[in-house]
């Protein structure tokens, strides 16, 4: 088995090819990931019908260039110098390095990065013609061992390239295994037994099954064991290729997973120097990024305005833009992604490849936000007799939660959706209030509970602004706070759903932090742009007056 300390230098050896190949090989991420972590591969030695790449790596991101670059939203694009000609080789170069910046963003920011077996479309046309070779290669290896006297050409090759797969799963100091491996695995002296009809397959098959048991991780035991009661020789060539392919996969996990405490360390400036060599080939990739920031400092200039003193409104934005610092700038407009128009606003380059997940934030605080709506409406109409009473919240809030599951689709009905709400609402509360002794609700209240969380879809509910408010008031104290240890007081009216804010809030501010940590210099070099034009038009104003 294999140590972490003894995995260092193959696990950096597997993320140079990780890095070098991720174009070629299919690298899927799972939330519950169902392959175990301990065993290890180069690359390098993947099967050629088993290659792997990022989840869509070069589609994802280049669509999401394409998305944001100028032409794709001319209506919206800021106006800049063209970007110069570029070769089809600089693209290609380009798409390659934004692709490993991907790659080694994906094993840093989601700890359930797994390589997994590319898995084809079940009637997909490249299914069918993998099946058809395969079948085609099987059947002449069984047609050959079936001659008289066998011919074993067929199986030598994929004793051999079996071989290479278990030398493969070495580390340095296994010299007795490779000593093993080389002299049983001998191909020149198997071929020269095959030709005298002295070659044993079953003899070489048992070894490299035993060898197998060895280098694989104990997850895997079982099918070890399915493998010596398999007593065809073709199936079990079959069966034996398929296990390595598991051991392969168990092998590139286990190296994710030790390099990223040294990856993570590396990686910003990784990071940091991809989408350098990217900016170079197209100069103007962060115009949308200098909108996003100068937008933040717009709304932050006019909100600081609006506490200022009346006779200060003659300064307009510009009074509360002297005052801007480029931390709550930033701030500011990382909070902007909470509520962006996904579908018709491109996304700022800097945080492309974090699109899904800012978007996910979103959703979950929009639907976060009913729930504490609705907890804090019924609250209000209960009154003192249900605030503290033990569970009773997380009944509401389980029942939110599944009635609002899709909310974000074009298909749902919020407003149905609303209706049953505050029917499922008003039963829970007064099965409640009868356990605990106290008056159920009358139906004119429950009329007005029901109208009240119905009333939750509308924009304009002024309880619902009051709630968004103070979420996004938190999230903002935590943004500022985000060194500290202690997480920002909780605004009243908030305590209900604390558990479930407090778990979003790290979640973004994680996202945030590293995200302020890559690109931090370019953040810094236009804001220090939009913050002096701001200044130099206050200093013109005050002249002027």
């Amino acid at each position: 088995m294999f140590t972490h300390s003894a995995m260092s230098e193959n696990a950096y050896s597997f993320l140079f090819h990780l890095f070098s190949f991720s174009e070629k090989n299919q690298l899927k991420m799972s939330q519950n990931p169902d392959k175990p972590h301990s065993s290890e591969e180069k690359l390098s030695g993947l099967e050629d019908g088993q290659e792997e790449s990022l989840d869509n790596p070069d589609q994802f991101i280049r669509k999401r260039i394409r998305q944001s670059a100028p032409g794709s939203h001319r209506d919206e694009t800021p106006k800049s110098s063209p970007p110069r000609p570029v070769s089809i080789e600089e693209l290609m170069e380009t798409a390659k390095g934004v692709t490993n910046m991907a790659l080694a963003h994906e094993i840093v920011v989601n700890g359930d990065f797994q390589i997994k077996p590319a898995e084809l479309p079940e009637h997909s046309l490249e299914k069918k013609v993998r099946d058809i070779v395969h079948k085609a290669f099987w059947d002449c290896l069984e047609a050959q061992l079936k001659e008289d006297p066998p011919t074993y050409d067929h199986a030598i090759k994929l004793l051999g390239e079996i071989k290479e797969n278990l030398l493969s799963f070495l580390l340095p100091g296994h010299t007795r295994l490779r000593s093993q491996i080389m002299e049983v695995l001998d191909l020149d002296l198997i071929k020269q037994e095959a030709e005298n009809g002295a070659l044993d397959i079953s003899k070489l098959v048992e070894f490299v099954i035993g060898m197998m048991g060895t280098l694989c991780a104990p997850a895997r035991d079982e099918e070890i064991k399915k493998l010596k009661d398999i007593h065809e020789i073709v199936p079990l060539f079959r069966a034996i290729f398929s296990v390595l392919d598991l051991m392969k996969m168990d092998m590139a996990n286990f190296a994710v997973s030790s390099i990223r405490p040294k990856l993570m360390q590396q990686s910003a400036e990784y990071e940091r120097k991809k989408f350098q060599e990217f900016l170079e080939k197209q100069p103007n990739s962060l115009d949308f990024v200098t909108r996003w920031l100068q937008e933040a400092a717009d709304d932050l200039a006019k909100l600081r305005c609006k506490m200022l003193p009346p006779h200060c409104s003659d300064d307009g934005a510009t009074g509360g833009a002297s005052a801007l610092c480029s931390t709550a700038v930033q701030n500011q407009a990382y909070l902007k992604l909470l509520k962006w128009d996904h579908v018709n606003r491109p996304f700022p380059e800097t945080v492309l490849m974090d699109q899904t997940r800012f978007q996910e934030i979103q959703l979950e605080l929009e639907q976060l936000l009913l729930t504490g709506t609705v907890l804090l409406v019924t609250f209000s109409a209960a009154g003192s007799a249900l605030v503290d009473m033990p569970g009773f919240a997380e009944k509401i809030k389980t029942i939110v939660k599944v009635l609002l599951t899709g909310m974000h689709l074009p298909s749902f009905n919020l407003k149905e959706s609303l209706a049953t709400i505050g029917e499922k609402v008003c039963a829970e509360v007064n099965s409640c209030l009868s356990q605990h002794g106290f008056t159920p609700f009358s139906p004119e209240r429950e009329t007005v509970l029901k109208g009240q969380i119905q009333a939750v879809a509308s924009p304009d509910n002024a309880i619902c602004k009051l709630i968004d408010s103070r979420i996004q008031k938190f999230l903002e104290n935590y943004l500022a706070s985000s060194h500290q240890k202690s997480l920002p007081a909780i605004p009243g009216g908030l305590g209900p759903i604390q558990r479930e804010l407090e778990e979003i809030a790290v979640k973004y501010v994680r996202l945030v932090n590293y995200n302020k940590m890559v690109f931090s210099p370019y953040y810094d070099a236009v804001l220090g742009k939009i913050l002096t034009k701001e200044e130099s038009q206050l200093v013109g104003k005050s002249e002027e007056s």
